[in-house]
């Protein structure tokens, strides 16, 4: 099996304590094992990263972009999302 045989992974990386992942780039491997090790040594040469995932390509499913307004319509047919659908009891100060 050549490199270019092996599955790609997807390599997201967390720069310090207490923010989120982000999506660092993609790489071939055999295993996630190999993935984990190559994705250190190519995305974090400069001990900028405190944890890395690698995830297999095919186990990423995406929203389509040419389906964006329908997928992101706002709930405007749903006014109980509304604040102005509930009453709010006399006293209640801080709502």
């Amino acid at each position: 099996m050549s490199s270019t045989d092996w599955p790609l992974w997807e390599v997201f990386v967390r720069s310090r304590r207490g923010l989120s992942h982000t999506h660092a780039g993609s790489l071939h491997a055999p295993d996630a094992e190999m993935a984990l090790r190559n994705a250190r040594d190519l995305y974090t040469r400069r001990a900028e990263g405190v944890s890395i995932w690698v995830v297999p390509s095919t186990a990423v499913t995406a929203s389509s972009p040419d389906e964006k307004d329908p997928f992101f319509e706002s709930a405007a047919d749903k006014p109980y999302r509304h604040p102005t659908f509930y009453e709010i009891p006399e006293g209640v100060r801080h709502l």
